[in-house]
């Protein structure tokens, strides 16, 4: 396996829909100024939130369970910030719709910009032939109330290719995940 270069992400952003909306380069202000830098870097790409979150609350006293998870347990909030109450999280999906080639793997790491602020980005890998908006998970790990801005860069994707194709990828399997759209939820 190799890692990808923004040359090699470029090409299949453009030639192959990979990643819609593409930024071929790094945009680091808009219209109100400097921001969390989004868009292609030199081996990986960092993706934007979109402005619908989903905040966790226990409100209900309800138990997290994958196998049966109540969606009572978030609020919806569409908004430009996000702000996660301490010690919880919250959930999100990325402005990018991806469609990962057969011969590619991708992993998320969080910026450094929350990092350093006790925001923890965690997103599973995307598998081969995975497509969709990318669900995002912020734990935010500090005993004080922490913001996550919609439309700015949270989290970079690096690419490793394999030399070969795997024998099953995720739309083979035929994957619960596949093709989703909104912040998606556990599916058991």
């Amino acid at each position: 396996m190799s890692i990808k270069s923004d040359r090699w992400i470029r090409r299949m952003a453009q030639e192959q829909g990979m990643i819609e909306p593409f930024e071929p380069g790094q945009v680091r202000e808009n219209e109100h100024g400097r921001i969390v830098s989004y868009g292609t870097s030199s081996y990986g790409y960092d993706v934007r939130c979109s402005d619908e979150f989903k905040i966790f609350t226990n409100i209900n006293s309800a138990i997290v369970d994958p196998k049966g998870f109540d969606d009572s347990s978030f609020v919806d909030v569409q908004n430009d910030v996000c702000v996660i109450p301490p010690n919880s999280f919250a959930l999100a999906r990325t402005v990018e719709f991806f469609r990962i080639p057969r011969t590619v793997l991708t992993i998320c790491l969080g910026k450094s910009t929350y990092a350093r602020c006790g925001i923890i980005v965690n997103v599973t890998p995307l598998e081969p032939e995975w497509q969709g908006h990318v669900t995002l998970e912020f734990s935010n790990t500090t005993p004080l109330p922490a913001k996550i801005y919609a439309n700015e860069g949270v989290a970079q994707m690096l690419f490793l290719e394999s030399d070969e194709a795997c024998e099953t990828s995720y739309a083979d399997r035929g994957g619960k995940y596949q093709g989703q759209t909104g912040v998606t939820l556990p599916k058991a």
